[in-house]
């Protein structure tokens, strides 16, 4: 069954699609891999639209959404070597400062994809700006559970981060 309205489906896709495509990206390899996955993840959400009985927000249901399909993707894909080309563009004003959060981000996307899956998935909804009860929703586990899983998660980013690079603050 599909979205019986497609208004509906837009004005979700209008207001959550860039915060699924950022969620793609931590499941896909490169580019092409993200939007391959970011249209999965699209389709599902069009698909599951009906089904929706608003027993959580809608942004936690498309999140939970997302993550299965992130985790089916990366489940049927085989292992690569390199996983890092997010791109993810940047509002900063000057050059500068364009490429010193540019190197920031990739550092952090490319510690974030490093991370064991567990953590990766509570690290990439954190920075979407989900609650720790959200991420509780989303993953089908406790809120405590989750506050456990974020702080150890930030740990470990920030251990990455350190290792490879020195003093970075990015992973607080």
């Amino acid at each position: 069954m599909a979205s019986d309205d497609p208004g509906r489906f837009e004005q979700l896709m209008a207001t959550h699609g860039p915060a699924l495509r950022r969620l793609a990206q931590a499941y896909g390899r490169d580019r092409a891999d993200a939007e391959d996955l970011f249209q999965e993840i699209a389709f599902a959400v069009w698909r599951a639209l009906p089904s929706f009985r608003g027993e959580s927000s809608e942004r936690t249901f498309l999140f939970r959404i997302g993550h299965n399909r992130g985790l089916t993707h990366r489940a049927r894909r085989r292992p690569a070597g390199e996983d890092l080309d997010a791109g993810i563009p940047d509002g900063a004003p000057g050059p500068d400062t364009l490429l010193t959060a540019s190197i920031r981000r990739d550092r952090l996307v490319d510690a974030v994809r490093r991370l064991p899956d567990i953590q990766r998935e509570v690290v990439m909804l954190c920075l979407e700006g989900c609650s720790t009860q959200e991420i509780a929703d989303v993953l089908g586990i406790t809120a405590n559970n989750a506050a456990v899983r974020l702080t150890r998660a930030r740990k470990a980013l920030r251990d990455l981060l350190l290792a490879e690079g020195g003093n970075d603050d990015s992973a607080r």
